[in-house]
């Protein structure tokens, strides 16, 4: 958490010391781990229909379950793998979810190749910096841009699942891709001034 509790934060955080946490540490930092830039994208696909609260808590059991999200061994999970997973009721156990987690692993696995990384590509979107966008309440927070739209039918093209528009403008604002923490949340200024 920021040192100053009173900091002003980005309204939609403030409803745990988890979500806090999340703020202040991770939304919006700059990813470019490719581990980690897998990790949230198969944690913001799992979101789908769901609240980013629900992922948080559980994100640990995704972890434990996805070893650490290591792509390669969730590459090569089996049917007796999938079958334990939907059994784990730490993780939200859809059927379709799981089976795109191992479909992303492999065409991930196949992005690296290609580019040398993931982040490397993924970056490309916005030109590899990210965008600092200046808004002043959630309502002037879009749903989707036309970066995502493009991310979107990239990773789609290359096999992705569960990778909509919306799904990627979420992914780019958690791995730092886009900077939207309103201009009154002190995250915007920290931000903008480590770019």
């Amino acid at each position: 958490m920021s040192k100053n509790n009173s900091a002003e934060r980005c309204p939609w955080c403030l409803g745990s010391a988890a979500y806090i946490a999340y703020h202040d540490r991770e939304w919006g930092k700059p990813e470019h781990d490719d581990r980690m830039l897998f990790e949230l994208l198969i944690l913001e696909g799992a979101q789908a229909g769901l609240s980013w609260s629900t992922i948080l808590n559980k994100r640990d059991n995704y972890r434990r379950a996805f070893d650490d999200f290591d792509v390669r061994r969730i590459a090569r999970y089996d049917e007796a793998r999938v079958a334990q997973l939907l059994a784990d009721a730490g993780i939200v156990r859809n059927r379709l979810k799981i089976a795109a987690t191992l479909q992303n692993a492999q065409a991930f696995l196949a992005v690296q190749k290609e580019f040398g990384s993931f982040d490397r590509h993924i970056w490309s979107f916005v030109g590899g910096q990210p965008k600092q966008n200046r808004r002043r309440s959630m309502k002037q927070v879009p749903a989707r841009t036309p970066e995502s739209d493009a991310m979107s039918k990239d990773l789609k093209q290359r096999g992705f699942k569960f990778v909509g528009s919306t799904i990627c403008y979420a992914f780019m604002q958690a791995s730092g891709m886009v900077n939207d923490h309103l201009v009154t949340c002190f995250r915007q200024a920290q931000l903008r001034a480590a770019q």
